[in-house]
């Protein structure tokens, strides 16, 4: 991976070198390897490896200097001619790159039939040459994972562009006089003048969902650029478009057994597209169904063995050690792992720097150490997100089918009375017998199907983000509602049946905004490029045909994937009961962190200023006396807290 950013001041005005200096350099950690920069003075395409700030400056002085690139550089393929920026023939077209094409070699051979000329083995160039031959249509031919910045300095149009489903990050601050952008918002911060004002629906959003949905960020000055968008910006015209969608409208009319053996065929194809490096290969193994199956197929297409890198935990209900090791022992890879303690979790301090905004998956935690066990042996790691989302795997989509199945029974105008009455009869008590989910079950079937799934992911509802929020923040928000932004997504689904719809929901917000945010930002704090051949789009445009009983089925999610992969993995890694990928949050804040938190959640910043101190300390009280698991609300708050410790009071 890489870190980019960059500047294009639209009413002329030079930038400062001193300035793309530190935004770049604030990058670091996403490229280690190398640092160059481009700005378009006296002598335009002036490429400068490890540049300063008195060499840049030196670069545009009597010159226009009013676009900069800026590049770090983590090496993964063409080690010795990939470096960035990286222009065509002329220096009239120059490019800032994250990420990878994995198709690059075959559009390499078209581009050249069409009479275009290659100076390096990068995939980097083809994003260049593309450009010069199909413009912004170029995006639609590449695949893989990327975020990019192109300056054309004939056409005097900057266009930045972010992959399919958001693995790579892209920032950006838009107004009349500039754009800034970069691969993190701490980048775009080195920019004098950058108000860092709280956009107050982005921190209801973050209450909610533990993450900030696109295209929104904490700060009010700064959006995210969404997951399949480009944005074209020259010095008197801005065009935000989508390039790409993923229709869930059930195609296949082939045989289950024929779309096993297509699925397999394709899992296979796009595991190894991921698995061409310069540099030394892992992956991810967690013991589950789709990091098994990456590994399985990673193993039948190596000829060394894999590389594998696992976690593990003291609390028992949170340890899949075991199953990650069966794995390994079957394909007989080379297999480590990384035991994380109370006192390791510490690394939040460090996690919440790298974020730049409020993140609350707690699961950030072991996918930084399973992420620095993979750098200290390789620098590409494959991972298996992606499965649940592809093939309907997570619990909370059976208990939906359940909840909808209810629902369809009681007319609404007795529905909702009713079970909203039995939802706020139900004991609270976490210690009392739950069934199907308990208080979550009668409280969602008094509602709609959105407005249910919407409680169901949120770490406060409604009700409850009212008392915990501020008494001048609730005012300013008056009746903004962030399950409106699951209604609009679920409404625009190009899906015909309900399960489909909330598939295409997660990948567009909780995939998206909160999964892949996670690994990138973990991985990236050592380094670590990820990869994840479930995410290729090709795979996932051909499981969203398939029809959704063979994903679903009563309480068995990822039904034909499972069968797919019956002849490389045994029935108890298949058919285990899911485990997720989460670390013990409640007993940790009820013992070693309690007091590490407790100061965090009841003394912060941010609670005094955003939230109800008397709503808090109830939390907190609930919590620590096991009355109520409050893990998830005082992680939420504490890693709030943390963040304004760094990014506002710091």
């Amino acid at each position: 991976m890489c870190g980019i950013a960059g500047v294009l001041h639209r009413s002329g005005d030079k930038l400062d070198p001193d300035v793309l200096v530190r935004m770049t350099r604030s990058l670091v950690h996403r490229g280690p390897d190398g640092e160059g920069y481009f700005l378009n003075g006296p002598r335009p395409g002036s490429w400068l490896e490890a540049g300063d700030a008195v060499s840049v400056r030196a670069c545009i002085e009597g010159g226009r200097g009013d676009v900069g690139l800026g590049h770090r550089r983590l090496s993964i393929i063409d080690l010795s001619t990939g470096q960035q920026p990286l222009a065509n023939e002329d220096g009239t077209v120059w490019v800032t790159f994250n990420g990878e094409i994995y198709n690059f070699h075959s559009l390499v051979a078209e581009l050249e039939a069409k009479g275009h000329r290659f100076r390096t083995r990068s995939d980097t160039e083809v994003i260049v040459h593309a450009w010069e031959e199909w413009g912004q249509e170029a995006v639609k031919r590449f695949r893989g994972m990327f975020a990019f910045a192109l300056w054309d300095e004939r056409q005097q149009k900057l266009w930045i562009a972010r992959d399919r489903v958001g693995k790579k990050p892209l920032y950006y601050l838009l107004d009349e006089d500039r754009l800034v952008f970069a691969s993190e918002i701490k980048a775009i911060l080195e920019m004098p003048g950058v108000s860092r004002d709280l956009d107050l629906e982005a921190l209801s959003d973050y209450l909610s969902l533990l993450y900030i949905p696109s295209p929104k960020t904490i700060f009010r000055s700064i959006r995210k650029l969404p997951a399949a968008h480009q944005l074209v910006v020259s010095r008197d015209r801005t065009e935000l478009s989508a390039y790409w969608d993923l229709p869930f409208m059930e195609t296949h009319t082939a045989s289950a057994e024929r779309m096993i053996e297509e699925l397999l065929g394709r899992l296979e194809e796009a595991t190894k597209l991921r698995m061409i490096s310069d540099v030394p290969l892992g992956a991810f193994l967690s013991g589950g169904v789709d990091s098994s199956a990456v590994v399985a197929m990673m193993a039948r297409a190596s000829a060394q063995p894999v590389r594998t890198n696992s976690i593990s935990f003291s609390v028992r209900k949170y340890d899949e050690i075991e199953y990650a090791r069966q794995v390994a022992k079957l394909y007989g890879t080379d297999h480590h792992e990384f035991h994380v303690t109370p006192e390791a979790v510490r690394a939040i301090e460090k996690l919440a720097w790298h974020y730049d905004e409020p993140f609350a998956d707690s699961s950030a935690v072991p996918t930084y150490y399973v992420s620095q066990t993979a750098r200290q042996r390789v620098t590409v790691a494959l991972s298996g997100d992606g499965g649940d989302e592809n093939f309907a795997g997570y619990r909370r989509y059976a208990f939906d089918l359940r909840e909808n199945f209810v629902r369809g029974l009681v007319p609404a105008f007795l529905r909702r009375p009713v079970f909203r009455a039995l939802g706020r009869l139900y004991p609270k008590a976490d210690y009392l017998p739950q069934v199907f989910r308990g208080k979550a079950f009668l409280s969602n079937l008094a509602r709609d199907p959105v407005d249910a799934y919407f409680f169901s992911v949120s770490a406060f509802d409604d009700n409850e983000k009212q008392r915990v929020l501020g008494a001048d923040v609730a005012r300013q928000l008056g009746d903004y509602r962030t399950a409106d932004l699951f209604r609009d997504v679920y409404q625009r689904a190009p899906a015909r049946d309900h399960l489909s719809r909330i598939q295409y929901l997660d990948i567009k917000t909780y995939l998206c905004e909160d999964i892949l945010t996670k690994v990138d930002r973990a991985a990236m704090a050592v380094s670590l490029e990820v990869r994840c051949p479930l995410l290729d789009h090709v795979f996932m445009e051909y499981a969203a045909g398939i029809p959704s009983e063979l994903k679903l089925s009563g309480s068995a999610g990822k039904r034909i994937f499972k069968q797919a992969l019956k002849k490389h993995l045994p029935d108890d890694i298949l058919y285990r009961p899911k485990m997720g990928f989460g670390v013990p949050v409640p007993e940790w804040l009820r013992g070693d962190l309690k007091n590490y938190a407790r100061e965090l959640v009841l003394e912060g910043d941010a609670t005094r200023r955003y939230l109800s101190r008397p709503s808090v300390e109830r939390l907190w009280r609930e919590h620590a006396s096991g009355l109520r698991n409050r893990a998830t609300e005082l992680w939420v708050i504490m890693m709030l807290n943390l963040w304004h410790r760094r990014f506002v009071e710091g």
